[in-house]
């Protein structure tokens, strides 16, 4: 692990620190400052600033229309919108830019790259992800949806769950079972599917903290183009597990300092409740402090690896287990704190409850009842923490695999 920048690297922060000065209001104070009526306008109205300057997509090649910047100076932009509290793009970019548009620069064909980045960057193309399953949740590879190739398209019949703004998407990657006869792992493939279309039906689900971001989605003969596989026929499971590496381990060096965030939110709570000197307090405090700085070098030695190889490997799953169990002691503690105010919520709402951005004031109960709220599943997407423990087990420390009952084709599998 290098836990320092190069002098090129910290050149390059200067001029990223002189863009944000130049463009963002003067007293700015981060997006959950603002009036909650005017986020919305102001984050359209930032990705078209950072669209002119080639920052939504900074890492991808110029020629597909990205900044051209080197891994390290994505990195540097990122931290540095992450302290001065502004999105690195739109809602939906966590799909189209962190994760489609990195496995089709991978795996894609140059028809592929040529026609959807552009589109992924414009926003005319917005994505969601068709991985879990009723029935295949943590077991993603005993997924049932089917796809038939019939003629110049594939007919897909089956259902997603759990699928991140699907309301908001007109695109949807989704993983099928194309070959029922082989093994399960090898019988997949990753298709790229238009959500507007007969066929289809997106239904929402509101979770525990009352927001709707998920949704179930029912295929019943949809249609994507023969030529909407990536990857190769039957080579699903290698393209999909990629993407989640982009999941996981994306925000290796920023994930630490929304973490950091929450902490001092915490010790805010502290202050305002007088719970500063109770010594049970002030010892979770410095526990919290403890996994924060973890995290922080965890994310340096991710980024090293990621300079050195180029990809991010299995052990992007460390990342991931690492900063949602820490979430969700973090806000458990958040409402212990507020003592019976934490059973009434009351002030500003966050502005989201899947991860970590605060409301404007933060020692808001309604802010810390959602973020606790929202961290409860937080153990479970991405993977589960359990499969992300498999995959540190058996793919980084090469200890033995856990005995199975499924290895044989998927069809016969599902019989017994």
């Amino acid at each position: 692990m290098n836990p320092t920048y190069s002098a090129e690297a910290e050149a390059y922060r200067e001029k990223i620190q002189s863009f944000l000065k130049e463009h963002l209001p003067t007293n700015w104070k981060g997006l959950s400052a603002l009036d909650p009526s005017m986020r919305e306008g102001f984050v359209t109205q930032w990705r078209k600033v950072l669209g002119e300057y080639g920052f939504v997509a900074p890492a991808w090649p110029k020629e597909y229309g990205g900044g051209g910047l080197s891994p390290i100076e994505r990195v540097i932009l990122h931290e540095e919108f992450a302290k001065a509290g502004v999105p690195t793009g739109g809602p939906n970019d966590g799909f189209g830019i962190s994760m489609i548009g990195p496995t089709l620069l991978v795996f894609g064909t140059e028809d592929q790259k040529r026609h959807f980045l552009p589109r992924i960057l414009s926003g005319e193309d917005t994505w969601c992800q068709g991985y879990s399953e009723p029935n295949s949740g943590s077991d993603l590879a005993s997924l049932a949806t089917r796809a038939v190739l019939d003629g110049d398209e594939w007919i897909i019949n089956g259902q997603k769950i759990w699928t991140s703004e699907g309301h908001t998407a007109n695109w949807i990657f989704v993983l099928c079972r194309t070959a029922p006869e082989e093994i399960k792992h090898k019988g997949i493939s990753f298709l790229l599917c238009p959500l507007d279309q007969e066929g289809i039906e997106v239904r929402p689900i509101t979770n525990i903290a009352r927001s709707h971001d998920f949704n179930e989605v029912f295929f019943t003969d949809a249609r994507a183009p023969k030529e909407n596989v990536v990857g190769g026929v039957n080579d699903g499971w290698r393209v999909a597990n990629q993407l989640l590496a982009y999941e996981r381990g994306d925000d290796a060096t920023t994930v630490s300092m929304r973490m950091k965030g929450v902490a001092d939110r915490l010790t805010e709570i502290a202050r305002q409740q007088g719970l500063l000197t109770h010594p049970v307090v002030r010892q979770e405090l410095a526990w919290i402090h403890s996994k924060v700085e973890v995290l922080r070098f965890y994310g340096l030695r991710t980024l090293t690896s990621l300079l050195s190889n180029g990809i991010l490997g299995p052990e992007s799953s460390v990342n991931k287990l690492l900063w949602s169990e820490l979430y969700q002691k973090m806000t458990e503690l958040g409402v212990t704190m507020l003592g019976a105010g934490g059973m009434v919520a009351e002030g500003e709402e966050p502005l989201s409850v899947v991860f970590s951005e605060a409301a404007g004031d933060p020692t808001s109960s309604r802010a810390m009842i959602d973020h606790f709220l929202g961290a409860r599943p937080a153990s479970i997407y991405s993977g589960s923490n359990e499969i992300q423990r498999n995959i540190l087990g058996e793919r980084v420390l090469g200890l033995p695999k856990e005995p199975r009952s499924d290895e044989g084709p998927w069809n016969e599998t599902r019989r017994q």
